[in-house]
């Protein structure tokens, strides 16, 4: 959950007369959340930013389901999704809920010449390769190696990538993502035994101020429709907000693993939270310090929840023949854990390197088609002796 955050010009009291050099009045916006119960920014605006010219075109991008009921766990091999020149186009849905849905995308195109807006979900996109800057009509963010970047539903934005050579592991959530409660007070601070703290987060640091008129193009989600509608007015034309409801940035480098003497549960690795699913962030940490310690996590059952852990980097210690960007899908209902040998092998060891994000979700997983694509189809027998 991020704080009070304020940038460029806004008047002093909210819902005022706020005037332009040239005596013309800025146009007013509040871009809120959960009705106006949730949180909520507001924006000033040199154009009214409600100036639709026309709707050109409609077309579903709803995940095209393989499986709707599997009990098989999967490995899927992320780096096998072909890279696509467009942004959007690029984004192959994988694995999806009422509630998520898991996307791979390896867009090529540097920058695209439409805006993108999803009102359907907040999105999270964790930065596996690639450089560049967010642009949103709430002010800017630079990114790389190992940020996420956490887009609210219904922030207008681009990506400006530096090279063609990127890689984006998304999760679109129709719920809104905060951070853990636990590891905040009542007034929303982040506690002292929180991963993580506010100096942490980043937030926009630049504002576009477009006062431009024309033909722009706004490709808005919906529905799981694409809608392309055309605006009168530049919609980076913000001169100034302030409020809770912003896009940020947290570098997965920034994580501070909790540890202990004996092997830790899932839940201390905890990043972001809904009420439908939690993201966790696996980083480089020292082992167990019990004299007795096994490193390796212990065999257990999502009786209550999904699990997928998306390998990022390191060394992948209780998992065999695992690479950087593969996918792993435990359904809930059966058990799972280390690959046989990797327990032996990890008692010893002083530390890990490893980097990852998982996601668990308390809704059952649907596997899409472009998953198939990518699937081993025997990762489920890995845990025989052989």
């Amino acid at each position: 959950m991020p704080f009070y955050h304020r940038l460029g010009e806004i008047p002093p009291k909210r819902h005022t007369q706020f005037r332009k050099p040239d005596g013309t009045l800025y146009s007013e916006q509040l871009f809120g959340t959960i009705g106006f119960d949730g949180m909520s920014t507001n924006s000033y605006h040199m154009q009214r930013p409600t100036q639709v010219k026309e709707i050109r075109k409609q077309y579903s991008v709803a995940p095209k389901i393989a499986l709707e009921n599997s009990i098989k766990s999967y490995r899927f091999r992320g780096f096998q999704i072909a890279p696509e020149q467009d942004y959007l186009e690029s984004r192959k849905p994988v694995l999806t809920n009422s509630d998520c849905t898991i996307i791979l995308a390896a867009p090529k195109q540097r920058t695209q010449d439409y805006f993108y807006k999803n009102t359907d979900a907040d999105e999270l996109i964790f930065i596996h390769k690639g450089s560049g800057k967010l642009r949103t009509h709430l002010g800017n963010l630079d990114f790389k190696y190992g940020d996420y970047l956490l887009i609210p539903r219904g922030v207008i934005y681009k990506i400006d990538f530096d090279t063609d050579d990127n890689r984006l592991f998304i999760v679109e959530s129709r719920r809104p993502i905060y951070t853990p409660k636990r590891y905040r007070n009542w007034f929303g601070q982040l506690l002292e035994h929180s991963p993580f703290c506010e100096r942490d987060l980043r937030q926009p640091y630049e504002l576009e101020t477009n006062d431009e008129k024309g033909d722009f193009l706004i490709k808005v989600k919906k529905q799981d429709d694409i809608f392309e509608m055309v605006y009168a007015s530049h919609p980076f034309d913000v001169v100034g907000y302030d409020g809770y409801n912003y896009p940020y940035a947290f570098s997965i480098h920034d994580f501070e693993p909790i540890t202990g003497r004996i092997h830790q549960p899932p839940p201390v690795h905890q990043t972001f939270e809904t009420d439908a699913f939690v993201v966790c962030s696996f980083v480089p940490r020292k082992y167990d310090y019990h004299p007795q310690s096994i490193p390796a996590p212990y065999n257990h059952s999502n009786i209550d929840s999904d699990e997928v852990l998306y390998y990022v980097d390191g060394d992948f210690m209780s998992r065999s023949d695992v690479e950087a960007g593969h996918i792993s899908l435990h359904p809930a209902g059966i058990p799972h854990g280390p690959h046989p040998g990797t327990v032996e092998k990890s008692i010893g060891k002083e530390g890990t390197e490893e980097l990852a994000v998982m996601v668990d979700t308390f809704k059952p997983l649907k596997v899409c088609e472009a998953a198939m694509g990518i699937a081993d189809e025997s990762y489920h027998t890995s845990w025989l002796d052989h």
